[in-house]
């Protein structure tokens, strides 16, 4: 079966190349999809539905889409369009909306707030879903902002992992559409005729004046360099850990310790004759 378009195909690459890498999907997985209704949600669960029929693996995909309780949010587009095109959609309804509204600070941007308590409702839903797999729409600028977010406000050298196990070992959260820019979410999601819909929060789509800042030095940037994007995602994948100031990273060769891998997604110092061992470091958030 031939893609559709260029842009489907090089969007089909970037996301075989990033299951391929990282290892996101595998023989027989169960893959959740957070389906929100925007853009990115609606590039991914597209994609997937038509590497799904492409692949030399057997893998099934279920559509969650968690409603955050705010008035006027258009459930009707998303059952349609997934009835439509035979993608297997649960919708749960929950009170997030007015739990922010109780907790959060006057002056304080819900998003983070939002994302959290969402998240922890798509790790219940793995489960009565039967996932093996949490499919998020993050995407190489998701990436790419979060690194300089953190760098520049944070002081702390991370971005966010293409592949996540989750703290207690119980859900594994995927981000197939790393290698993917926004505007390329972007324009096949439009070009796949895909409703795109906000979740009627009062703050949707308002950016932290750091996010916006960030994004706008990016692409000031861009305009004298245009590869600066994937330069950026490419350093994400090439760390050098004897060129940074963490003496974890630096350990005294004489001391016996060495930095190896660990089951997550940092590395760890262990002693040099005890493999499998070690404790570890934090390159990249849990």
């Amino acid at each position: 079966m031939a893609y559709t378009s260029d842009l489907e195909t090089r969007i089909a690459k970037k996301v075989t190349k990033a299951i391929t890498e990282h290892q996101l999907i595998e023989n027989g997985d169960r893959v959740m999809i957070g389906l929100s209704g925007g853009k990115d949600s609606w590039a991914l669960i597209q994609i997937l539905d038509v590497l799904q029929k492409r692949a030399p693996i057997d893998f099934s995909l279920v559509a969650v889409n968690i409603d955050s309780g705010y008035e006027g949010y258009e459930h009707h587009k998303l059952t349609e369009t997934c009835a439509a095109r035979g993608w297997e959609l649960h919708v749960e309804h929950t009170n997030i909306g007015e739990t922010i509204e109780e907790i959060l600070d006057v002056d304080a941007t819900p998003c983070s707030l939002c994302a959290r308590l969402r998240r922890g409702a798509l790790y219940r839903l793995a489960e009565t879903v039967g996932a093996t797999k949490i499919a998020l729409g993050h995407h190489a600028d998701d990436f790419i902002e979060t690194l300089l977010l953190n760098v520049f406000f944070q002081g702390a050298l991370k971005a966010m992992p293409a592949r996540l196990v989750s703290d207690n070992g119980a859900h594994v959260v995927i981000r197939p559409l790393v290698y993917v820019l926004e505007s390329e979410a972007r324009a096949y999601a439009r070009a796949s005729a895909l409703p795109i819909i906000g979740c009627c929060c009062p703050a949707c789509g308002d950016l932290s004046l750091q996010r916006q800042r960030v994004k706008r030095l990016i692409a000031q940037l861009e305009v004298e360099h245009p590869e600066i994007r994937n330069s950026m995602l490419r350093a994400l994948g090439n760390v050098a850990p004897r060129h940074l100031l963490d003496r974890r990273l630096t350990a005294d060769p004489g001391s016996g310790l060495r930095l190896a891998p660990t089951a997550g997604s940092g590395l760890a110092l262990a002693p040099a004759d005890v493999p499998g061992r070690g404790v570890p470091l934090q390159l990249t958030p849990k």
